[in-house]
């Protein structure tokens, strides 16, 4: 095991982040790293909104780090008997038994090109391996959605049941970036009962203490949200967003499954803590460590761009010994720039909150500086 020297790391990080701010290519961020326990670096810095100063109580939109969480629910009901991860889907949503494979013809449209073959399992919607609501065929079929398919999971879950699919099941893998986790938050729904927020509130947010953690943000809540940045001639500029709506145009009414929460540095570093104490927190079990395990196993033999990982449930698992995290560590980012990682055999966990619509998603730059400087602060 490697330590990080944390004077090294804190003149890297404070520097970067500084000129970052300076520069308005970031309008406020946090950021933490702890190894073995122990907080090694720690900051806010930046705008929340208007003269309000960035802190660990400011509300960030996870966007995509919500992802991860929906994979620690399936588990849980893994765990509880309730569903398998090689069940098909139509076990549980029948009319996603038949499904047809499309692509998009030269003039933009869908053409049908022929049946699929291997049912859609729970695996494959958690290693973005199922077909649904993917690649050019899936950003088709969403701007084609009504307000009505936006404003419930349900509808979602409905609208996709009526499409093709990208390709067949397992023979690729593509970016879902919200379609199939609805689909797996509605099977949650239908094996325990329970509506899925309320499902994550009682499951892992109560045990976890992640009180700020949510899709439906109160009013207090709300008014802690760090406004949206943009980075435009040089310049940050606010954006403004949809009201009432965390990700995009999905209403609070919809507990988007792969997009939809929002949350604060502490509370991700919960999360984050429970995933790297093999499942535990705060004396809770939340998974066995045998299920942490699955989380971060290579679920999908195509890599993912770039080829230094590969798809495991909801997370990108580091599989190339070249790149600057060590082989096995595990997590995953978000579109407005929100970013964290799990390295076990260092003992790391490291999160970063930036809510932006420059520079975001899994190939954010500072998403990659941030890797780059802690790694290259350990002894």
């Amino acid at each position: 095991m490697k330590l990080i020297d944390r004077d090294l790391l804190k003149k890297k990080l404070d520097q970067r982040f500084s000129e970052d701010i300076l520069s308005g290519r970031v309008g406020g961020l946090n950021a933490l790293v702890v190894q073995n326990g122990e907080i090694v670096y720690r900051t806010s810095m930046g705008r929340a909104n208007g003269e309000t100063a960035v802190g660990t109580k400011t509300m960030f939109r996870l966007a995509s780090m919500t992802k991860p969480i929906t994979a620690v629910a399936t588990m849980i009901a893994v765990e509880r008997g309730l569903l398998s991860l090689d069940d098909p889907v139509s076990k549980y949503l029948p009319q996603y038994e038949k499904m047809q494979i499309a692509s998009l013809a030269a003039n933009g449209e869908p053409r049908i090109t022929g049946q699929a073959r291997t049912p859609i399992t729970v695996r494959h919607l958690l290693s973005h391996s199922s077909g649904i609501g993917c690649g050019e065929l899936g950003v088709y079929y969403v701007s084609k959605m009504t307000d009505r398919d936006r404003t419930t999971m349900n509808g979602t879950v409905d609208y996709y049941s009526k499409l093709p699919l990208s390709f067949e099941p397992f023979t690729e893998q593509a970016y879902s970036p919200f379609a199939a986790f609805d689909v797996l938050a509605r099977i949650i729904e239908l094996v325990t009962g329970e509506e899925y927020g309320a499902f994550l509130k009682k499951s892992i947010f109560d045990p976890c203490e992640m009180k700020d953690t949510t899709f439906t943000p109160s009013k207090e809540q709300w008014a802690r949200m760090i406004e949206m940045h943009n980075y435009q001639n040089g310049e940050a500029i606010a954006v403004s967003m949809l009201e009432g709506c965390v990700f995009e145009s999905f209403p609070q009414s919809h507990a988007l499954a792969g997009a939809g929460l929002a949350s604060t540095v502490d509370d991700y570093a919960r999360f984050a803590e429970m995933l790297i104490n093999g499942g535990e927190s705060f004396g809770n079990r939340i998974l066995s460590s045998g299920s942490i395990d699955q989380i971060a196993m290579t679920q999908c033999p195509h890599p993912m761009k770039g080829g230094n990982s590969h798809w495991g449930l909801s997370v990108r698992v580091i599989t190339n010994p070249a790149y600057v995290l060590p082989l096995g560590t595990f997590g995953w980012s978000g579109a407005y720039g929100t970013h964290f990682w799990i390295d076990r055999t260092n003992g790391i966990f490291a999160i970063y909150l930036k809510n932006s619509k420059y520079d975001g998603g899994s190939g954010a730059k500072t998403a990659y500086h941030f890797e780059e400087d802690v790694y290259t602060s350990m002894q």
